[in-house]
């Protein structure tokens, strides 16, 4: 009776038809494999977004607009005794080099056969605030040339240059009063006789911060160096001494309540906002041991504090990713405690601790709020460092800082420069986890 019964409810199925819950079981597995690839999609989209955001917002930064005109020295102006005497040249200010510049821009427009009616001051104004220093600074370095003609590409105001980059319209500088409608026709003309040009702008990359009227020449090299500088100070303090503790905790320290103590706040230090740690920075580096202020010495310290739970964390997780085979073996052949661990699991770690080190000293580098509070966003640096002590001790500002200052700023030429200085970033980022990945795989051992 109950085999009949058996039989009977198994009739009009098949194993080879799907039930129905097995065909709800998987419909939402498809509808959840399309979840994901949905959520991949969009991300990768914003991703896509974001990139072509930068790049074409940044990119005008590489590009910068130049004027070449022909400059006399003039003996009677930049060197009056004619003695060829440095210190008097020096004493020739911007204000004297400034007549030079405007009949120099005037004659090069009559050498391209352009009629204007406009004053040779007005056709001076469509180069740089720079031009007159970027002249002296010529002249002082080869004052055998005073008497002579020489060549320049002065770089152009930034009116101009964004006019030429599509920034800048006829409209919009309808109550400018840095630039006329009459000298953009200028420049047009100019243009069409190859006296502007755009060309690459090594400055942008090389080059120092700059005052308010002159962004054209805003450059983010002198920061880099300040970033550089701020590096060297972490991996020299964080790499030693994060690895250390790593070692002691997780190879040497007793199992206690204090251990425990110690690796919760660890962990708890790695989620701290990093403006925390300026704060710290300002108030122990700053106001108690008086370093200087702005200087990368100051902000590698900040940044070290940063720095280390993330290294002690990585650092412990790849140790303890060495199997406890290894530390027996090395034991039971006779090795010690400290010779199993240096001459055996540290090596067999070592591609992990690389890694974590990398990709902290790249979220270092990428920090602008710790840098807020000890004056780093605050200071123009004009000149590079001449030495190590200059570079670690001299008030500098570092990339992140550098991006900040220059998007509060009013001229949109310094909001194309940062964006550019965004790219400039992104690729030392994307080299150091570049950097990171070889490294893993170049001494990683299998076991």
């Amino acid at each position: 009776m109950s085999d009949t019964s058996q039989t009977s409810s198994r009739q009009g199925s098949s194993l080879l038809e799907l039930s129905e819950r097995t065909k709800k079981r998987n419909a939402a597995e498809a509808r959840f494999r399309g979840y994901g690839m949905t959520a991949i999609a969009i991300g990768l989209i914003m991703l896509m977004i974001l990139v072509f955001t930068i790049i074409s917002k940044g990119v005008g930064a590489f590009q910068q607009t130049f004027v070449t005109v022909q400059v006399e020295l003039l003996a009677d102006k930049l060197d009056k005794k004619g003695n060829r005497n440095l210190d008097d040249i020096k004493k020739v200010t911007t204000f004297g080099y400034s007549p030079l510049i405007r009949a120099a821009a005037e004659t090069s427009v009559e050498q391209a056969g352009i009629a204007t009616d406009l004053k040779s001051k007005d056709i001076a104004g469509l180069l740089s605030k720079n031009a007159a220093a970027t002249l002296r600074e010529y002249v002082v370095s080869n004052p055998n040339q005073i008497g002579d003609t020489v060549t320049f590409r002065f770089l152009a105001q930034s009116r101009v240059d964004g006019y030429l980059k599509g920034r800048v319209t006829r409209e919009s500088i309808a109550n400018d009063k840095n630039i006329s409608v009459a000298q953009l026709d200028l420049v047009d003309q100019l243009v069409d006789a190859g006296v502007i040009q755009k060309s690459f702008n090594l400055a942008f990359i090389f080059g120092s911060d700059a005052s308010d009227a002159r962004p054209e020449a805003a450059g983010i090299g002198v920061s880099m160096l300040g970033s550089l500088f701020m590096m060297m100070v972490v991996l020299v303090l964080a790499l030693p001494i994060g690895v250390a503790a790593s070692i002691y905790l997780e190879e040497f320290a007793p199992q206690n309540w204090l251990t425990d103590i110690i690796e919760v706040n660890i962990a708890n230090l790695a989620a701290v906002p990093s403006i925390v740690f300026g704060i710290l920075g300002l108030a122990v580096f700053i106001n108690y041991l008086h370093l200087p202020t702005s200087a990368p010495l100051v902000g590698g310290l900040v940044l070290t504090l940063m720095t280390l739970p993330t290294i002690i964390i990585s650092t412990r997780a790849s140790l303890k990713a060495v199997p406890p085979s290894i530390r027996d073996a090395a034991l039971g052949v006779g090795a010690s405690k400290m010779q199993a661990v240096f001459h055996h699991v540290l090596p067999l770690a070592a591609p992990g601790i690389l890694t974590g080190t990398i990709i902290g000293l790249a979220q270092a580098l990428g920090e602008t709020a710790p840098l807020l509070l000890i004056g780093m966003v605050g200071f123009i640096a004009s000149n590079a460092p001449d030495g190590l002590a200059s570079g670690l001790l001299s008030p500098n500002s570092a990339m992140p800082a550098q991006i900040y200052e220059w998007a509060k700023r009013a001229d949109p030429a310094f909001y194309e420069r940062a964006w550019g200085g965004i790219i400039i970033l992104l690729v030392f980022l994307i080299t150091m986890n570049t950097i990171a990945v070889i490294l893993r795989r170049r001494f990683e051992r299998r076991w």
